[in-house]
């Protein structure tokens, strides 16, 4: 059928001296790829439709000038699904007959074949800017962030395997390696975790009430999950907890926010220690604290320090940062807990966040 279609008037209009051998390889490719699809997908498409695609799709790569119009049907699933198909078959052609095309032809070819595949595709961004802005816009944002987290949870798991040795002897080289990775998969974590809060509100807490929880259990939960961090970094962490270390509160927005504040700490220290410290100020109050060693907070920072979304370098528009997410969850959760988060910084001192909550005493 592609035969009798690429007879047409229309066919004359795209021969030129300099297209005659390619011509002749595409329609080739066209025919196979007609008798391919038909194969496959049987009465499902009318091999007429399918034939007219095809003859498009040869018109639209063997074009004089790439501002003549592509067939706005090529822009469909099924287009791309046959240009895709032509492509492949095309290669075959080059393959069974290496006398008929030289190599600056095949290349030619397939930078024509490639323009019309750009030309054709769906502007991604476009369609995800307008599906982000649209009712379901949060949804979705909840979904991909959804989506990460289980991957990202078993690439922790099984890096930190590894890594410890449980799975055989590493060497050091590989140590290091396993310890970027798990770095590398926290910090997407963390984030993903953080997107999916924020996009709630930020501000939930996940226990309705209040609840018997050990500040050293939090504190050493939070150690447990950094230490491949800061080990791989060289970093020595320091530990301390109040001496009445039972306390009733929402163990799970603290740990959340020591976790963060803790991974970002980490992640702008270079050398030196990080701190966590839970400070009995009072019978009733603790101070929990996380400090660094690193290069400190300049004043332009502090700026946008809470800020998901900052200005790129050149003022040309706004760069997302998870540091900037993770920080303002962390304000918030510690405002829903009726606290306020302090940070002070220095650059020959490093940085400490602080925040004091009320949490009274219970009995183990």
């Amino acid at each position: 059928m592609f035969e009798d279609a690429a007879r047409r008037p229309k066919e004359k209009s795209i021969e030129t001296k300099r297209f005659d051998n390619a011509s002749a390889l595409l329609r080739n490719a066209a025919r196979r790829t007609e008798a391919n699809w038909l194969n496959e997908s049987g009465d499902a498409v009318d091999a007429q439709e399918v034939s007219g695609y095809l003859v498009a799709i040869v018109m639209a790569v063997t074009r004089r000038d790439e501002r003549e119009p592509i067939e706005a049907r090529l822009r469909s699933i099924l287009g791309r699904r046959l240009l895709e198909l032509f492509r492949g078959e095309l290669i075959r052609e080059w393959r069974e007959r290496p006398e008929h095309t030289s190599a600056s032809d095949i290349l030619e070819t397939l930078e024509r074949i490639e323009t019309v595949r750009r030309a054709i595709d769906p502007d991604w961004s476009q369609h995800f800017a307008n599906r982000l802005s649209g009712p379901d816009g949060l949804a979705l944002v909840i979904e991909v962030a959804h989506d990460l987290s289980s991957p990202l949870t078993s690439i922790l798991f099984l890096a930190e395997t590894l890594q410890r040795g449980q799975s055989g002897d590493v060497n050091d080289l590989q140590h290091r390696q396993l310890g970027l990775i798990y770095s590398a998969a926290l910090g997407l974590s963390e984030l993903s975790s953080n997107v999916i809060e924020l996009a709630r509100g930020g501000s939930r807490l996940a226990e309705e009430e209040p609840a018997p929880f050990s500040v050293a259990d939090i504190i050493s939960s939070v150690h447990d999950i950094v230490r491949p961090m800061a080990e791989e970094k060289g970093l020595s962490m320091r530990l301390l907890a109040p001496t009445n270390d039972h306390r009733m509160g929402r163990a799970l927005a603290l740990s959340r926010i020591v976790l963060n504040l803790t991974t970002n700490a980490i992640k702008f220290t270079e050398k030196g220690f990080v701190e966590i410290v839970a400070k009995e100020i009072g019978e009733d109050t603790i101070e929990f604290s996380v400090r660094d060693t690193g290069h400190g907070i300049s004043d332009k920072a502090r700026e946008t320090l809470y800020s998901p979304f900052r200005r790129t370098p050149m003022g040309d528009g706004y760069a997302f940062s998870g540091t900037g997410l993770g920080l303002a969850l962390c304000r918030r959760l510690v405002e829903a807990l009726g606290s306020e988060l302090q940070v002070e910084s220095n650059a020959d001192w490093g940085t400490r966040f602080s925040f004091e909550l009320e949490l009274k005493p219970v009995e183990q």
